[in-house]
């Protein structure tokens, strides 16, 4: 993105003042003196000292650089950059600003006993504590949320023994390719709506059931981890399966967790075994990015400006506060939710105007900026 802007001239014809000002060269340094107070309102630090401002060219009153933020999906991008205008055109002599905003998300470091996938920058467990919650709807959303923001983005479908990505993203009854490179297998992911995907549901008949004890679940996860093509990644989603079983103890021991997403519903019982998956990545050393309340409220198609509280109502903000977790977002239930998964069409694609859509972008948004605030407060 390309961030332009213009100071009126004032016209002063004749004036010796406005001459001097024309000439005088600013200086990079003054730049980034100026600069210097701005900073990400999420960091809490100075963008110049967190290396964002890159790129600075000078000539006579006309000033440009480079933005770097921390994400594509950064929810606060044009305050900060109205931020730096401001800050810009407070030297003396300035007369244009060009401000060209890229991102550069951050390299979770994770812990060291644990095993990074190459390419991948973070990697982003979604769990729930109990199934029926809509915990793929949501991992499914975000990943293609983040994507259309412009990241780069991977899904794993480890819920091997019900695998439902394949179906929501449009790809049901595809089959992935392994090839073997030097003697080892590797997967070749598939592809759609901007998300690279693997699932067991690319390796069996629609209706084969995965009859499976614990080492072999524990095996397959591994290959969609560590044998996958992924290319670079900005965040790789895992969609866990239901509870605290072998496929999140296999994750949370294998590879650098960035964080965890809890999905609930507002429903008591949801909320109880929300807390307990909670309580489980806690205790692996696992941060937890906070919660997502899904199906918050009905929203009806015939009257789309009443919402009614199916199963309850605030039941996730409560439980995020006394936990002392964020509450990431609130999803309304609307039928076209249920459409798009059913259809293999995310509501962030068939309906990206609507008000399930943009819960899903602010929940992605929420994601990805605790991601990068969990990054830089490891530096």
């Amino acid at each position: 993105m390309l961030c332009s802007y213009n100071r009126g001239r004032q016209s002063t014809q004749g004036s010796a003042s406005k001459a001097s000002i024309m000439q005088r060269m600013v200086q990079k340094q003054e730049i980034l003196t100026a600069l210097k107070p701005v900073q990400d309102p999420e960091l809490h630090r100075s963008l110049v000292e967190l290396d964002m401002i890159r790129n600075i060219e000078v000539q006579g009153g006309d000033v440009s650089f480079t933005l770097v933020l921390t994400t594509p999906a950064c929810p606060l991008r044009e305050m900060i950059v109205d931020e730096c205008k401001k800050a810009v055109f407070g030297i003396e002599g300035v007369q244009h600003v060009d401000i060209e905003v890229t991102a550069e998300t951050p390299t979770q470091k994770g812990l060291p006993d644990r095993q990074g996938i190459p390419g991948v920058k973070n990697i982003i467990a979604v769990s729930s504590g109990k199934g029926g919650v809509g915990k793929t709807t949501v991992a499914v959303n975000i990943a293609v949320a983040l994507a259309q923001m412009g990241a780069l983005v991977g899904i794993v479908d480890a819920d091997i023994y019900g695998p439902n990505v394949p179906l929501m993203l449009g790809l049901q009854g595809e089959k992935m390719e392994v090839r073997s490179e030097g003697g080892a297998e590797v997967i070749l992911p598939l592809y759609n709506y901007g998300v690279k995907i693997v699932s067991m549901g690319f390796l069996i008949g629609e209706d084969q059931p995965v009859v499976w004890r614990g080492p072999m679940l524990n095996g397959i996860i591994r290959q969609f981890l560590y044998q996958v093509q992924w290319g670079g990644l900005d965040y790789l989603i895992v969609d866990l399966p239901p509870g605290t079983g072998d496929a999140q103890l296999t994750l949370t021991q294998a590879v650098p967790l960035a964080g965890a997403i809890i999905v609930t519903t507002p429903q008591t019982v949801a909320l109880l075994d929300a807390r307990k998956g909670l309580r489980m990545f806690q205790q692996v050393g696992v941060p937890v990015l906070g919660i997502v309340e899904n199906m918050s409220y009905f929203i009806p198609p015939d009257q789309p400006d009443r919402n009614y509280d199916i199963f309850g109502s605030g039941g996730g903000k409560r439980t995020a506060g006394e936990l002392g977790l964020p509450l990431l977002g609130q999803i309304p239930l609307e039928m076209p939710v249920r459409e798009g998964g059913d259809q293999g069409v995310p509501i962030t694609i068939a309906r990206p105007d609507s008000v399930s859509a943009e819960s899903f972008r602010q929940v992605a948004r929420a994601v990805a900026g605790r991601v990068s605030m969990a990054a830089f407060a490891a530096l």
